[in-house]
């Protein structure tokens, strides 16, 4: 049984997801056996191939390029225990004048901002267009959705900082003590 989707990317992102010579279709293609048909002139794209599971990772591959994600970067979306995540930044805009200033709170000065919730998340983050994407290991996607969601809400930084810093400080105790579980079994 075949399944497929189809969805649509930015045009301007099409050639990032074709790549040289269509190198990069051609490794998203061969690390989920799907088969990607891309119209770029419209930037429509219908994914098929027969298992579902597969397909919806590299759905969420193909979103993630047209997101603003490096491929490479995108592609780690097809390991098990990754996931994406896209926030609208239209959602926290309060005049239509915000948007400029909403994703400054999140990028910051330099990228500085930027950077540093993903040191402190160990994901990637991409501010295009009207949103902002997230890719990392699930529980880490979580909490930098959080903060980000903090930020845009109007928290200081520090403020937002200092609660990922806590919650680093729990999931690793969390990690410390099931290592130590395991090691007496």
């Amino acid at each position: 049984m075949e399944y497929s989707h189809e969805l649509k990317i930015p045009k301007e992102r099409i050639a990032v997801l074709i790549g040289t010579k269509g190198k990069t279709k051609k490794e998203l293609e061969n690390a989920t056996n799907a088969v990607i048909n891309v119209d770029s002139k419209e930037g429509d794209i219908t994914i098929t191939g027969e298992d579902p599971l597969t397909l919806f990772s590299a759905r969420d591959a193909l979103r993630a390029i047209g997101r603003g994600f490096n491929p490479e970067v995108a592609m780690q979306v097809l390991k098990p225990d990754y996931s994406f995540e896209v926030i609208s930044i239209q959602d926290y805009m309060r005049t239509k004048n915000d948007s400029g200033r909403l994703k400054g709170r999140v990028i910051g000065t330099e990228g500085k901002s930027r950077t540093h919730l993903e040191e402190l998340t160990e994901t990637n983050i991409c501010v295009y267009g009207k949103t902002i994407g997230i890719i990392g290991q699930q529980e880490h996607v979580g909490l930098a959705k959080k903060a980000i969601e903090m930020l845009l809400k109007g928290s200081p930084h520090a403020n937002a900082y200092q609660w990922l810093e806590r919650m680093r400080r729990k999931m690793k105790t969390a990690e410390y003590l099931m290592k130590q579980e395991e090691n007496l079994k």
